[in-house]
């Protein structure tokens, strides 16, 4: 049984980040093309990205990402840079223009460095992207040889980015301890095809407890804007325990579900971490958790805003069809829900939806 974990380059976190991006790129390459949202590239270069570059003698070309991480567009910007003569690529901005720089720098066999500027996915530091159709249905996963070289966050320009984006990083990152306890107990291997280690185990447990103390307090902040201790806390969960905890622990039925919610329709405006964080608690209820560690749950997500409830995810009136539907799609062959350590069916999965659901919903209304 071999332990596997693995991990970017290196990892920079801070307030003020971007501007010392030159001494940490500098063995990257002499020439980088930057891509990513109008915002994106508009916020990280007020904050210094190019004088940062130029500081170490790297020249900077920017390209607009279109939107999309298809083939199409994955193609289109690895022909851009090497029309620059770029020797890196930097990703900016959310995760499928993050993915996109991870795919076009794999396939131009150059290096890749990540800048994200909100802290809702643990994209920036996976070795994996997740490519779309040109219209945006998911067509398949990237598994890439290896992780960035580089991810950079500038805590100021994530601060400023909407609350609700922070909050949608947590119910992602909530996931990540009990998946991957799931995975050990069931003797289950990662994302990289081994087993998790101490480290990976010891590092999705310090994810879950920084989200409990410090979430709410990171919320408070956020809301002003500002890059708090606990927002600092908070944005290196989403991003770096989350990011190696999920792809060295591994996944199982919090992020199954997710994938059921989204053959409904009244959830595809609900972001990924929200379906995610009602994944977690349909786990915890198909594991038997004791209650006061769901209710410890319970308290979190309702204190930092994450949905409990079907009705919160946009599912008011479920019948019993579109349930089992959602039940039959998180265990379809394949999916990370097998990863428990005891057999699941649909049907465990379709009574488990329902029973998380009433907790929630009765927690929420203050009745205990």
């Amino acid at each position: 049984m071999e332990k596997v974990l693995i991990a970017p380059g290196r990892y920079v976190q801070g307030s003020g980040a971007v501007a010392s991006i030159g001494k940490h790129a500098g063995s990257l390459g002499k020439k980088a093309l930057a891509i990513g949202g109008k915002r994106g590239l508009g916020e990280v270069k007020a904050a210094g990205l190019e004088k940062g570059l130029k500081s170490v003698g790297i020249k900077l070309v920017t390209e607009p990402f279109n939107g999309e991480c298809c083939k199409k567009e994955i193609d289109r910007i690895l022909d851009c840079a090497r029309k620059a003569g770029a020797d890196f690529i930097i990703g900016v901005g959310g995760g499928k223009s993050i993915d996109t720089a991870k795919a076009a720098a794999f396939h131009g066999k150059m290096p890749v460095a990540i800048l994200p500027t909100i802290a809702a996915t643990d994209a920036p530091c996976s070795a994996l992207s997740v490519i779309y159709t040109e219209e945006g249905v998911f067509d398949s996963y990237l598994v890439l040889p290896s992780n960035p070289n580089l991810v950079l966050v500038d805590t100021a320009i994530v601060a400023k980015a909407p609350v609700r984006l922070l909050v949608s990083g947590m119910g992602d990152a909530l996931a990540t301890w009990f998946e991957a306890d799931a995975c050990s107990r069931a003797h289950k291997g990662n994302l990289p095809g081994g087993f998790a280690g101490m480290s990976a185990l010891t590092l999705a447990r310090l994810c879950y407890e920084t989200l409990i103390e410090w979430g709410a307090q990171a919320v408070v902040a956020a809301e002003k804007g500002v890059p708090s201790e606990a927002v600092e806390r908070i944005v290196e969960a989403n991003t770096l325990l989350s990011g190696l905890g999920f792809e060295s622990g591994g996944l199982a039925a919090a992020h199954a579900v997710h994938n059921g919610l989204t053959v409904l329709h009244e959830t595809h405006n609900v972001y990924h971490g929200e379906k995610v964080s009602f994944g977690v608690l349909v786990q915890l209820v198909l594991e038997g958790r004791e209650p006061a560690e769901v209710e410890e749950v319970l308290d979190f997500c309702t204190k930092v805003g994450l949905p409990v409830t079907l009705a919160q995810l946009g599912v008011t009136k479920p019948t019993e069809e579109q349930l089992r539907s959602v039940a039959k799609a998180t265990t379809a062959e394949g999916e990370t829900i097998h990863n428990e350590p005891f057999p699941v069916t649909a049907d465990i999965v379709y009574n488990a939806i329902i029973a998380a659901d009433a907790i929630g919903a009765k927690f929420k209304s203050g009745v205990k």
